[in-house]
């Protein structure tokens, strides 16, 4: 019997509509357009200005199941990476399963911070693998806007607020779906990405508040330097194993949080730019929802297609990392509609 392998059958996404430019920033911090673009490349960010990561993570998913041709009742489970949960609990995954009306699933959030998606998405195939379950929904959600200081113009020129989904489903086609994986992480990142307060051992209080504990703080320099190598490596690595060079692959799809990043990052596979989504001028850094996103915009455009070979990468806070190798077996939107 062949193995029963883990695939992407369906992809979604939602971005809200209010656009933050650098035009605004500029009225906001002492920031101006042509920095930001040189350093980040990012242009525009969208802000979700009323609602939780559970309201644009249930329109990323609806978007999917119409585009699968399922209804929500049909899935199993649904896992939600998110460092901007509606709250600690319940989990944004129950309030996701019940907005869309996904009567028989089960979920969970995983916090892997800008590399919970693919930390989400090797989980989702690993159920679907041993047969316990045959439709998982995988929803990359954060309102980044929510933990974000407006007076820090180190941090909130980075960030924007999206999601992106996946449907992951058992497929039997020889050389299709989830190829292969390699995750990382390592806590000495600890100190230079974080959110300090909120948690258990820092719990909200007057004090937490008044330090600006609950926004995000990056020491940019720090998390550039171990970033532009780490998330580099480990996608030349995932290529040598599988005995690919830079020509066999179709795309890359980086995570979206520095451009000179995902620049370093096409130059160590040896890849030609031409092949790498970018959508960070549009959106800046969605954290778990960048890569769905990516993929979800390019299947749409008819630019993502079956049979192509891609590679997904990311870097995040912990420190975090990873690489995933997929051999794309999504119908073509045309075909899709039909």
């Amino acid at each position: 019997m062949p193995k029963r392998r883990a695939t992407i059958t369906a992809v979604g996404h939602y971005v809200p509509e209010k656009v933050l430019s650098n035009a605004d920033l500029e009225k906001m911090v002492d920031t101006n357009d042509e920095w930001i673009r040189t350093r980040t490349g990012i242009v525009e960010r969208r802000i979700l200005e009323q609602g939780g990561s559970s309201d644009m993570g249930a329109r990323a998913a609806e978007m999917a199941l119409t585009h699968r041709g399922i209804s929500a009742d049909e899935i199993d489970c649904i896992i939600v990476p998110t460092v901007t949960p509606d709250m600690f609990f319940p989990s944004t995954a129950c309030l996701i399963q019940e907005k869309i009306g996904a009567s028989r699933a089960w979920g969970f959030d995983l916090s892997g911070a800008c590399s919970g998606f693919l930390f989400a998405l090797v989980t989702a195939a690993q159920f679907v693998e041993t047969g316990m379950h045959s439709k998982v929904l995988v929803i990359g959600v954060d309102k980044m806007s929510a933990i974000t200081d407006y007076t820090d113009r180190n941090t909130c020129i980075l960030f924007g607020d999206a999601a992106g989904a996946v449907l992951v489903e058992p497929t039997e086609e020889e050389g299709y779906g989830i190829l292969d994986s390699i995750l990382r992480c390592d806590g000495s990142g600890q100190n230079a990405l974080y959110m300090r307060g909120g948690g258990s051992l820092n719990p909200a209080s007057h004090a937490t508040v008044d330090r600006k504990d609950h926004f995000i703080y990056q020491d940019g320099k720090a998390v550039f330097k171990v970033a532009v190598v780490k998330m580099a490596d480990v996608s030349a690595e995932i290529m040598e194993r599988n005995h690919l060079t830079g020509d066999q692959i179709d795309w890359l799809v980086p995570h979206q949080a520095n451009l000179r990043i995902i620049d370093a990052t096409a130059d160590r596979m040896s890849l030609d730019h031409s092949k790498v989504m970018i959508n960070i001028d549009r959106y800046g850094n969605t954290t778990a929802a960048t890569i769905p996103l990516c993929l979800s915009e390019w299947w749409q455009a008819g630019k993502l297609k079956r049979g192509q070979r891609i590679v997904m990468a990311s870097f995040g806070a912990g420190y975090t990392w990873g690489s995933i190798l997929v051999k794309w077996s999504v119908p073509d939107l045309s075909t899709a509609t039909k």
